[in-house]
């Protein structure tokens, strides 16, 4: 009966509450502009600087054979026999080039995934990922090493202007997920200390196609 009687009083509050306009604490706040002009600088050289400072690892490559080698020479020194895709194209591209064959294990089995991304954001080093573009949800997230293959002209400078990228690409039809991925997974909840790859990937690489 007082644990019921102590709910009531607790929506009452509630309905009282919400029957009572209340001032913006902070009225001055929608006359920030929040957005951050480009300075002119360069994007690929920017990102690259970004993206490596917070533990992703970036590689250019001059053209489709050039990010083969490289990626293929990753797989080789890091000692992968289960290579993840789920993008037909991305595996195309890679087979004509003589990549080795790709795993068919489940995701959670796999050494690496190769995924694409929607757009790269200079200013904050992040790759911008979506379910369409990542060939799913976990694709990005599940396999503890996750490898972007991204083209320069894929660059923006600010998180407004990968939004507004993602507006005219898809206008109402927007992924179901779109998610902004900013360096490897990592926490400090516990006691302070950063630990990587907690919910997500311990290591990130960014190949960037010069295209």
């Amino acid at each position: 009966m007082e644990a019921s009687t102590g709910k009531e009083g607790i929506l009452k509050n509630i309905r009282k509450a919400l029957t009572q306009s209340v001032d913006q604490p902070f009225p001055g706040i929608e006359k920030i502009n929040f957005a951050f002009e480009n300075t002119g600088d360069d994007l690929t050289v920017l990102f690259a600087e970004r993206f490596s400072s917070l533990l992703g690892k970036f590689s250019f490559c001059v053209n489709e054979e050039d990010l083969v080698n490289q990626i293929r020479q990753l797989v080789l020194d890091r000692g992968w026999t289960e290579v993840h895709c789920a993008d037909e194209n991305i595996k195309g591209a890679l087979l004509s080039f003589g990549f080795p064959a790709f795993s068919e294990k489940q995701l959670a089995d796999v050494d690496v995934s190769i995924t694409k991304c929607e757009v790269l954001v200079a200013r904050t080093g992040s790759m911008v990922l979506s379910s369409t573009e990542s060939s799913g949800r976990l694709t990005s997230v599940y396999a503890p090493i996750h490898i972007c293959i991204a083209k320069s002209s894929q660059l923006v400078y600010d998180i407004k202007d990968a939004l507004e990228f993602m507006q005219k690409k898809y206008g109402n039809q927007l992924p179901s997920m779109i998610s902004f991925a900013t360096g490897p997974s990592r926490t400090a909840d516990i006691e302070k200390t950063l630990v990587v790859g907690v919910h997500g990937p311990k290591e990130v690489f960014c190949f960037l196609l010069d295209k």
